[in-house]
């Protein structure tokens, strides 16, 4: 109802007569039109499964027919499996979706979802929100959303760090020790050192990501213009390599500050100073090359679950709708990320380490595959793996900050 008042309430006077109320009837109507022309592709005057699921393909988002026909169970009336312009227009009249990208969007993988890691797939916008300016103002929701996640859960992904560093069989640091240890050795505010340069590089990573998501998509397109779910995936990963490949040297900041002792460096930029000093230009791209790996299995097995859950709720609980709900989505986005994350943390370990190596006491300078053989033969498999513990336990209240954020930022916004 809200929808429909603000999209009919065209002299903003708080109030929706009738002349605007028709008038709202009058263009809602041609865009739906314009919607079920856009799929039903035979021109029969009827939409059927397959043509869902050709529509669907080639917004980048495949289906099989029989999940097709439980969305057209959703609108179809009378029960033929079709559905026609009648049916069409009084499912979507009272629901105000001006084309079918708004209908099925829903369904997208959202990368609105901080939780702290930037080895995200960029967003997907329609060229109607390339042209309208609503790219920009979600790129922006998406960035106060993943600052105020990021900030909220800092102590725990500072743990995290300092575990992936100094934890060994004879540093048996847990949780609580580890808390204990940094608030002793710094204070409260210590807990978040290291989350300024966090939350300041995800503005020139999300733009590079974007810019370089859509130079990419144009040259692995088909003479068509349109492209698969591969080449979405491999356009997503080279995006989110040269974004990284950008900002790395934030990266080694982050966790030179984390790692870092209370007075060592008076902030990101003395700590640049000192590592230029001392190090050289080389130390801020230490464990480049892991970070680059970890790209491809974190989004690979994100996207690949995401896929598997929406399959198997569609499948088994889209009796009356083929929409899922925020529980849903936000459910989805979570278990896949997480699996994404549990896949790369080998590598995100390693590259930790190679970070911090320089500015660990008597710590020798090792590279990725000498790294990855001494945690093994000295920790084991489970050394990999220390600090897994808070970086989990950050996931769900960092979804939970970044998606009430940018819907609050959305409706500010004006793109709610």
């Amino acid at each position: 109802q809200q929808k429909i008042f603000k999209a009919g309430d065209t002299n903003q006077d708080g109030q929706l007569d009738f002349e605007e109320f028709m008038q709202y009837l009058k263009d809602h109507e041609k865009k739906m039109k314009l919607a079920f022309k856009s799929l039903d592709k035979n021109n029969d005057g009827k939409i059927e499964a397959s043509e869902v699921v050709q529509s669907l393909k080639i917004l980048g988002i495949d289906i099989s027919e029989k999940q097709a026909e439980k969305i057209l169970q959703s609108i179809d009336a009378d029960g033929t499996m079709t559905v026609d312009w009648n049916e069409w227009r009084d499912h979507f009249m009272f629901n105000p979706a001006t084309d079918i990208e708004e209908i099925i969007r829903y369904w997208k993988h959202s990368t609105v979802l901080d939780i702290g890691d930037s080895l995200t797939i960029p967003d997907e916008f329609t060229e109607e929100e390339k042209k309208t300016g609503q790219w920009w103002k979600q790129l922006l929701a998406g960035g106060v959303a993943g600052a105020v996640s990021r900030t909220g859960t800092a102590p725990l992904d500072r743990l995290k760090v300092m575990m992936q560093v100094h934890g060994s069989k004879s540093n048996k640091m847990n949780i609580a020790s580890g808390f204990k240890q940094m608030v002793k050795e710094g204070g409260v505010r210590s807990l978040w050192r290291g989350n300024g340069v966090n939350v300041v590089k995800i503005a020139p990573e999300t733009a590079i990501k974007f810019w370089a998501y859509e130079q990419y998509k144009k040259i692995l397109s088909k003479d068509d213009g349109k492209l698969g779910t591969i080449e979405r995936f491999v356009s997503g990963s080279l995006a989110g390599a040269t974004a990284q490949t950008s900002i790395y040297p934030m990266e080694v900041l982050k966790t030179r500050l984390a790692v870092g002792k209370t007075g060592q460096y008076s902030g990101m930029f003395d700590c640049a100073k000192k590592i230029l000093k001392r190090e050289g230009v080389k130390a801020f791209y230490k464990g480049y090359i892991p970070n680059i790996l970890g790209i491809i299995p974190y989004a690979g097995i994100d996207l690949a679950v995401y896929e598997l859950l929406k399959t198997t709720w569609l499948e088994h609980y889209a009796s009356s709708s083929a929409n899922p709900g925020v529980l849903v989505l936000l459910g989805c986005g979570t278990i896949s990320s997480t699996c994404g994350q549990l896949a790369s943390y080998p590598l995100a370990l390693v590259r930790t380490r190679m970070q911090a190596q320089a500015s660990v006491e008597g710590a020798p300078q090792l590279n990725m595959v000498a790294l990855f053989q001494r945690i093994i033969a000295t920790e084991g498999i489970r050394g990999l793996y220390r600090g897994i513990a808070p970086n989990f336990m950050k996931v769900l209240p960092a979804v939970s900050i970044s998606y009430v954020v940018y819907e609050k930022m959305k409706q500010n916004l004006g793109i709610a």
